[in-house]
């Protein structure tokens, strides 16, 4: 599909970067337009978004433009959930049984730097920094930036400018558009845990950290030089809950009562936690996505998650990889942005599902003995049914599976696992043979599994 006028991007964040490689490989001219000031030059504020976990769908979409291989020295593999116990005790849980079943822990600011560099590298993309899209006319295709001191005209728009996007605000305007913004009554605080004296790491380096408190958490990533991120996630009132921790000494009592051996690596914890953001945490679900071929929505623009399955930028990848996929499959740009929109609408609504579920698990479930005694059983079965029964965290974050198949096939399984584990505190225990009996009779092989086989 070509264009003879540039494809124009706002956001050059992660979605809008590797979308612009994906353009310019296609050898189209791409304008992208970004309100902050160039990262590669700049630093980021502390305390948003500092690293993330990346998983297949994302490492899939970066290896399609040949980004994989610059991005691989950023990655840090985390084999499992390592549980901080309130009396120190640590246990690991892994998150597969396969050795390639590994997440990654990389920079965002780096991933971003190097995928920038990548889409200019191709010569077919152009970004401009302190731009801020103030507003847009659907009808003419005019876009105004700060403040209407510039407007440009364009003919084809693609929105990754975040879960904030102002393309979305403005698509509310048109008749037909719906849209949500849920905030969780909880929010979050990244802090940062220094490498250890002389270099290296105070915790566990190849493992996602979590310390479980029911109806709050503390978490710890792994960083290139021996730091880890932390991120606390609690209520935004009542106690505890971030308006009752107001003080120094309210924090470190806090930390002391609830994460007593993460404390003893925060040197400056209450010094971090007043200059450091609070962040909030919601879900955006709207429909349609596109206003015919003239603008699209993509990434946290058209469907922004909470955090809680490590999936917000890998499926904003996958969105670059799908929506790819329809540019090639159909003839012009209004039906591929049509296809791609009714290709991943249930896929978001799926995923957002299955990430605010997914808190309660690392807060609470992961604490629960019945929890794991059916995550046990879970590779029990999958041992036993390789590619029937594939527990849905390895379904969501190791394989390809769409997410609402993933979501799918998810219940049912939780309900084979519930009815067999019904009264049972011991694997051995559990009635195999009756195990086979509800796989076989009510699964069937995953399509995407018996294709790569």
């Amino acid at each position: 599909m070509t264009d003879n006028d540039s494809i124009h991007i706002v956001g050059a964040g992660l979605a809008g970067s590797l979308l612009a490689c994906y353009f310019a490989r296609r050898g189209l001219s791409v304008e992208v337009w970004e309100r902050n000031s160039d990262m590669r030059a700049e630093d980021i504020p502390a305390g948003r978004s500092i690293n993330l976990a990346l998983a297949n769908r994302g490492i899939r979409a970066l290896n399609e433009v040949g980004l994989a291989e610059q991005v691989t020295p950023l990655l840090i593999p985390m084999r499992g959930r390592m549980l901080h116990n309130r009396n120190g005790e640590l246990q690991l849980q892994p998150y597969g049984q396969r050795e390639h079943e590994v997440i990654y822990s990389v920079s965002r600011t780096d991933l971003n730097r190097i995928m920038m560099s990548a889409a200019e590298a191709t010569g077919y993309v152009t970004i401009h920094f302190k731009r801020r899209l103030d507003a847009i006319d659907f009808a003419t295709g005019r876009l105004s930036f700060n403040d209407d001191r510039e407007q440009i005209n364009i003919r084809r728009l693609i929105a990754s400018d975040g879960a904030g996007s102002v393309v979305r605000r403005a698509m509310k305007q048109l008749p037909e558009f719906e849209s949500t913004e849920d905030l969780l009554t909880h929010s979050y605080k990244e802090l940062t845990m220094p490498p250890a004296p002389g270099g290296g790491f105070r915790i566990e380096k190849n493992a996602l950290h979590i310390w479980p408190r029911g109806g709050h958490m503390l978490i710890a990533l792994p960083n290139l030089d021996g730091s880890f991120t932390v991120t606390l996630f609690l209520p935004n009132e009542g106690e505890p809950g971030f308006s009752s921790l107001d003080t120094p000494e309210t924090i470190e009592a806090f930390f002391e009562e609830q994460f007593a051996d993460a404390l003893l690596h925060l040197p400056d914890l209450a010094e971090q936690f007043f200059e450091n953001p609070t962040g909030s945490l919601g879900t955006v679900r709207c429909w349609p996505w596109c206003v015919g071929g003239r603008s699209l929505l993509v990434g946290d623009a058209a469907h922004a998650i909470v955090p809680f399955h490590g999936q917000g930028m890998n499926a904003a990848f996958e969105d670059c990889f799908v929506l790819d996929g329809c540019l090639d499959s159909e003839d012009n740009w209004d039906a591929a942005f049509d296809a791609y929109q009714r290709r991943r609408k249930a896929d978001a609504d799926a995923i957002a599902d299955m990430a605010l579920e997914n808190y309660t698990e690392m807060r609470d479930s992961v604490r629960d003995p019945r929890f794991h005694l059916q995550k046990q059983l879970a590779f029990e079965l999958e041992r036993r049914h390789a590619g029937v029964f594939v527990p849905r965290y390895s379904l969501v974050m190791f394989h390809h599976v769409p997410y609402s198949e993933a979501q799918r096939r998810g219940e049912i399984q939780k309900r084979i696992l519930g009815t067999l584990t019904e009264g049972i505190d011991n694997l051995a225990d559990v009635d195999l043979e009756r195990a086979d009996e509800l796989v076989l009779s009510e699964l069937t092989e995953i399509e995407e599994l018996a294709e790569n086989a």
